[in-house]
């Protein structure tokens, strides 16, 4: 049984969706515990089905049983428990996303999970999906539904320029230069993204530098790990700067930090 699984959307759908993830216990017999989710600037759309998962987060514990759920932005890592025969598909939306839809505010909403009606799906409308349907027909409904969200809406809205602006200058900007470049003031940009979001500009620039660094220590063998080179390549003040913001989101250091126990991205 493969527990950890990716499955890639189509290219136009990637603009709202980075992929689908499955945690898949549905054959075992045995609960898989204490695995890690790391903070990553996306939102999540999971599907449970089977028995049930438990979910930790910083501020609180949810057990979820079989059905939808709204998965926010995440600060901090996020522990994981599976029941046996119980798979979890999750849809990774990109941070603009939501904003496509305005009348959701997530000004308060970071670190929590919240239970939907099938009927809050709006990609539920292209097909006959329901909770129990294979990756691969969840597959056709999100590109169905995305691709003609993207068509429908051709040019950028507010926050997706926000990101885009982030990623065009790698996480080395801050909000009064984002400002400028968008010729808006910097209180308006932040009530909208974090409206959008439910984080600051600033704290989304501090988790994405963070995913950079593990992504790079990654590459390295804990031998040859050098945190002077991480901290300066991702633009942190010095390694005793690096190694603070690592231990706020893992609550661990970096020579620490153990890879086997989380879910990570895997390398296209």
């Amino acid at each position: 049984m493969n527990l950890y699984s990716e499955h890639y959307v189509s290219e136009k759908c990637e603009r709202f969706v980075n992929k689908i993830w499955c945690l898949d216990n549905s054959t075992g017999q045995t609960l898989i515990e204490n695995k890690l989710v790391l903070p990553n600037g996306c939102f999540n759309l999971a599907i449970v089905t089977g028995n049930f998962i438990e979910v930790h987060t910083s501020k609180k514990k949810y057990e979820m049983n079989e059905g939808f759920y709204f998965c926010s932005q995440m600060t901090n890592k996020v522990l994981v428990n599976i029941q046996p025969e119980t798979k979890v598909t999750i849809i990774q939306l990109h941070t603009w996303t939501l904003s496509m839809f305005p009348n959701y505010d997530l000004s308060d909403f970071s670190d929590s999970i919240l239970k939907l009606q099938q009927t809050d799906l709006h990609f539920d409308t292209k097909t006959e999906y329901n909770f129990r349907n294979s990756t691969s027909e969840l597959l056709l409904a999100v590109n169905s539904y995305f691709e003609e969200l993207a068509s429908l809406h051709p040019a950028k809205n507010l926050i997706e320029k926000i990101c885009e602006i982030i990623k065009l200058h790698e996480e080395e900007i801050t909000v009064s230069e984002i400002g400028k470049i968008l010729a808006l003031s910097q209180r308006l940009l932040q009530i909208k993204f974090k409206t959008a979001t439910g984080l600051t500009i600033k704290k989304y620039i501090q988790i994405l530098k963070f995913r950079k660094s593990v992504d790079q220590m990654l590459t390295m063998s804990q031998e040859k790990l050098n945190l002077t080179d991480v901290a300066l390549y991702n633009k942190y003040f010095d390694q005793s700067h690096f190694i603070k913001k690592f231990k706020d989101v893992t609550k661990t250091t970096p020579k620490m930090f153990n890879s086997s126990l989380y879910f990570l991205s895997q390398k296209r």
